[in-house]
């Protein structure tokens, strides 16, 4: 070999491992949009912010008072209990009213939706005659529910440092809603100390009744907030495959007993249900909905340090039965991008039918901080193989990458909704950690790459206090579906892209114009209400799926009712789990759920709105509905109704010729 053939083979080695680079960095690197491409798919959408009220007379903190042996961290400890629902707590029948939760003050707050006619003055829930002592307990969030089944509205409160709290809705309460609209009594008698941080509604069992699913964070017993506690409390004992985390707990309604009140609320607790991998990972959030068609509830909790889990319901009335399933793997798919073996840091989850074939999908979020921890969030996309359930095995396959939703910052709620009514998904995403002026991630870094043995330990983690910083400047995605098939985020172009610390986001159309609102919580400041004036919109049919709750309405054929009419106002509770499917010509079918409280800390409303696009004409839509009645009943109809307006449907219990409301 001469020379000069040695110098080429040498630099044709060199050359060889840059074009590998660059062929590397070209499939690695996030497509992006230009400017002009990102212009034009904001067009049509406006959203006009409103700062949720305040409470005066409070003093404001911007971090809690913790267990001494957690003082260290105590910013970290801090980090949740931001929260917002939207609903119709007042019976005006729009989800108009929000409940709250604001962590400077750590009070819950029902308030009108600002714009809304303002029909009462902002409150606070407060368990006031029950246990409970603020030093030591802080409101996680709220979950709207009839729990009574009385055609009323009640509110649950979770808590870290005690059990959650019912605020039962009184019967001929005052028109104008305030405090003394409630009656307050414990979910459970036990007097435990739970650290709730997800909560969800959904019939089980398939009896006909909502049942609860609790998610709690740190080991049932601990002691968080207390600062007079001599008992060291411990942290999760893995970033990976944590398993020392708060029990999940399951609660099956149940009819009052004999001569108690009407109003009452009976809870009991199911034990020895969830397999030991379901049971005690560090739950952030919770989603339950039909996966395979049965209308039984798939349950996905979403854990912190360590492995989501998706368990498929094979439950029967009185006797839930869940078995988990996961995710198989191909040559190309990493280990956490299979469905119940990720190792990621599991913060939200929602449900929504992304790739149009009727089964939903499911939308994920972790940590995913440039330079900071780059996981990726899920997109769990359905292979409508629900068969494979049978097997245990769970028919998704992730197609965040592709889809453009893989990456953003520090993940918290996701919520899969259409907002200017086209027919297509748009997704958001809540943000950051721990806002302060000095970054704390190389610290963190430490802290994550360090030995297992020793996270547990608080004293071998980094102070993290006021003032440090982790994810602070994130802001709030709004990501759209674009020409080729992506999703890309719009914030700037809507001026929705102020750092904010995000914690729960809920959604509703406050003002039945048909176009979707939405709200935030944040942690440690103001929270805020983004009114949808979205310009020239699609058409939309909007439905609230209830059931009738005393037995002489039950046994009605369906009552579907034009919103506006006296017979919408008949006693009902809305038919959580129940499914409708649009159908248009030409098109898939838009497929949703009534939702009992998905996600993390953020509710949206049980309503069900669909955007159908640019409609010729005027012509009815089919609407193919599915539900269990209050006996457990497989329920199905199928209506035809104009768009342009909401609908109340009383679903009954006997098919046949609709009755009309006038």
């Amino acid at each position: 070999m001469t020379i000069k053939e040695g110098a080429f083979r040498r630099q044709a080695a060199k050359l060889t491992a840059i074009v590998l680079i660059l062929v590397v960095y070209g499939f690695a690197r996030v497509p992006e949009a230009s400017e002009s491409e990102l212009a034009k798919l904001a067009e049509g959408f406006s959203f006009r912010s409103s700062p949720l009220p305040t409470m005066s007379g409070e003093t404001q903190k911007t971090i809690r008072n913790v267990n001494p042996s957690l003082d260290r961290i105590a910013g970290w400890v801090s980090s949740v209990g931001a929260a917002v629902a939207l609903n119709d707590l007042d019976g005006d029948r729009l989800p108009n009213d929000a409940c709250y939760v604001d962590t400077r003050i750590d009070k819950v707050i029902v308030a009108p939706v600002p714009g809304t006619p303002a029909r009462y003055q902002p409150f606070t829930l407060d368990p006031l005659t029950l246990p409970y002592d603020a030093s030591t307990m802080a409101p996680m969030g709220c979950l709207p529910g009839d729990f009574n089944e009385d055609g009323l509205l009640d509110v649950l409160v979770y808590y870290w440092g005690r059990t959650p709290v019912m605020f039962v809705k009184r019967d001929g309460a005052s028109s104008s809603l305030n405090s003394d609209s409630y009656t307050r009594s414990e979910l459970v008698a036990s007097g435990a100390r739970w650290f709730t941080n997800a909560a969800t509604q959904a019939d089980i069992d398939g009896d006909g009744h909502t049942d609860l699913i609790l998610g709690n964070f740190f080991p049932d017993g601990s002691r968080i907030l207390d600062a007079r506690a001599t008992v060291r409390d411990q942290m999760q004992d893995s970033m990976s495959l944590a398993q020392n985390g708060g029990h999940k707990h399951l609660l099956l309604w149940k009819a009052p007993p004999d001569g108690a009140s009407r109003s009452a609320v009976h809870f009991e607790e199911v034990h020895g249900v969830l397999d030991e991998k379901s049971a005690r990972g560090w739950a952030l959030a919770i989603a339950a909905a039909d996966l395979d068609g049965d209308l039984l509830p798939e349950i996905y909790f979403a854990n912190d340090f360590g492995p989501d889990r998706l368990l498929h319901n094979r439950s029967t009335p009185g006797q839930p039965r869940f078995e988990l399933l996961e995710g198989r793997r191909s040559l190309t798919t990493p280990k956490s991008k299979v469905l119940g073996h990720d190792s990621f840091k599991g913060m939200g989850v929602d449900f929504g039918d992304l790739n149009g074939d009727g089964y939903p999908d499911i939308y994920v979020s972790n940590i995913t901080q440039e330079y900071g921890l780059e996981e990726s969030h899920f997109v769990f996309l359905s292979t409508g193989r629900v068969d494979l359930m049978k097997q245990g095995v769970a028919p998704y396959v992730d197609r965040s990458e592709p889809l453009g939703l893989s990456r953003s910052g520090w993940g918290w709620d996701t919520r899969l909704a259409d907002f200017n009514n086209d027919g297509v998904l748009e997704a958001l995403q809540a943000t950051g950690f721990l806002k302060g002026n000095v970054s704390l991630w190389p610290e963190l870094h430490e802290v994550v790459m360090g030995n297992d043995q020793l996270l547990r330990h608080p004293r071998s983690w980094p102070i993290i206090k006021s003032g440090g910083d982790i994810s602070g400047s994130n802001h709030n995605y709004f990501f759209v579906r674009g020409p080729d098939g992506r999703f890309h985020d719009i914030s700037a172009q809507l001026s929705l892209n102020q750092p904010l610390v995000t914690r729960g986001i809920a959604t509703a159309d406050v003002d039945g114009d048909g176009r979707l609102d939405y709200a935030v919580g944040n942690q440690f400041e103001t929270s805020y209400f983004y009114r949808n004036e979205s310009n020239n919109p699609g058409a939309f049919v909007g439905l609230r799926l209830r059931l009738p709750v005393r037995t002489e309405d039950a046994l009605r054929q369906t009552r579907v009712c034009r919103d506006g009419s006296a017979a919408a106002a008949l006693p009902s509770r809305a038919a959580i789990g129940a499914e409708a499917r649009v159908v248009l010509r030409g098109r898939a079918p838009l497929v949703q759920q009534v939702d009992g409280g998905n996600g993390h800390s953020g509710k949206r409303s049980s309503d069900l709105q669909f955007g159908l696009g640019q409609l010729a004409g005027n012509e009815p839509v089919t609407v193919e509905l599915r539900w269990r009645d209050a006996g457990g009943g497989l329920q199905r109809e199928t209506i035809q109704l104009l768009p342009g307006a909401w609908y109340t449907i009383l679903l009954g219990r006997e098919r046949g010729t609709l009755n009309e409301c006038k």
